[in-house]
């Protein structure tokens, strides 16, 4: 090199240094808006936390997670212009209802989701390759697989010709949800009876409808609402009702729901914690493309489908990724 321009690069480096130092060691501020009981989200928190850790973020060093939960979604709107006002550098917003509660307040600030429902068909998203706004992350596109949860759930039951749908009315998922729905119920040749929730109170009326409605199994949307929080309480009333229920969370089947097909939720947190990463170092959400989850779990629980003097036929369970027996 010549001296000129080493002369020249040694001060250009001289310039850069104190940016790059400074950008090191700046404190970011990572918004998170929670919906629901923090202690049953404990584990996907960690997750997301022990992604962040990979990436060398130390909380109290270089990092700081402002928490705000919700127990509903009127109190989630209020915690997200909370953020908004605190300016963080970015949102992490796990699902479709908080995204919703996140993007009523901000078009500015980046908004990280990690199991999304349906990106683009909610209006979250223009594409999944290009977002095109302060919007992206990881999605479970659940009006994909809605009908493979239901085409198992009538491989289960065979017998059964009409089908409950419990849909959560607070989640801006349900009407990509209950479309898929309806989509599939033509190709297997089944009735749906879709039944609307909005809080824990509804549950109980819900499924004695579907009990009213003769249903022979019910299907449930995945929502934040259906899965972690009130997942016991959900397995307790298909078992009391003898309904075969399939869910859209592991969480469900884990605490005697019949079964579930998902992705890996806790995994999808973990690796949120890579789009929070690069957007922190400079990258635009609106050109980070939505990543989709490649992999579904089926898990089934057999001590349930004992209680309901349900055989599962082998077809299904040669396709189970988890059993619990």
């Amino acid at each position: 090199m010549k001296r000129r321009e080493l002369i020249a690069f040694a001060g250009t480096t001289l310039l850069m240094w104190p940016l790059v130092a400074r950008a090191a060691t700046e404190i970011a501020r990572l918004g998170f808006l929670g919906f629901g009981n923090p202690a049953t989200a404990a584990p996907r928190v960690e997750a997301l936390r022990a992604g962040l850790r990979d990436l060398g973020y130390v909380e109290g060093k270089n990092l700081v997670i402002e928490f705000r939960w919700s127990s509903t979604v009127e109190q989630m709107h209020q915690a997200a212009a909370e953020l908004a006002r605190m300016k963080v550098d970015i949102i992490f917003a796990s699902s479709s209802t908080e995204v919703e509660s996140a993007r009523r307040v901000t078009s500015t600030i980046p908004i990280v989701f990690a199991t999304h429902a349906d990106p683009v068909g909610i209006g979250h998203v223009s594409s999944l390759v290009r977002p095109g706004g302060n919007i992206t992350g990881l999605a479970v596109m659940q009006s994909d697989i809605t009908a493979k949860r239901l085409e198992i759930l009538k491989e289960t039951v065979p017998q059964a010709s009409r089908f409950g749908v419990l849909w959560d009315r607070t989640a801006p998922s349900n009407r990509p949800f209950l479309q898929a729905a309806e989509a599939a119920r033509g190709k297997l040749r089944v009735e749906l009876r879709p039944v609307g929730v909005s809080a824990v109170a509804d549950y109980e009326g819900a499924f004695t409808t579907m009990v009213h409605d003769r249903v022979g199994a019910v299907l449930v949307h995945a929502s934040t609402q259906t899965g972690r929080d009130n997942s016991r309480l959900l397995a307790d009333l298909a078992l009391k009702h003898r309904l075969p229920t399939a869910f859209g969370n592991r969480d469900n089947v884990v605490v005697g729901g019949l079964m579930s097909y998902a992705p890996d939720m806790t995994d999808q947190w973990r690796r949120a914690a890579v789009y929070i990463d690069k957007i922190l170092k400079g990258a635009r959400p609106a050109e980070l493309p939505v990543e989709q989850a490649s992999r579904y779990q089926l898990v089934i629980n057999l001590r349930t489908a004992k209680a309901l003097g349900l055989p599962i036929p082998p077809s299904v369970l040669a396709r189970a990724d988890e059993i619990f027996e």
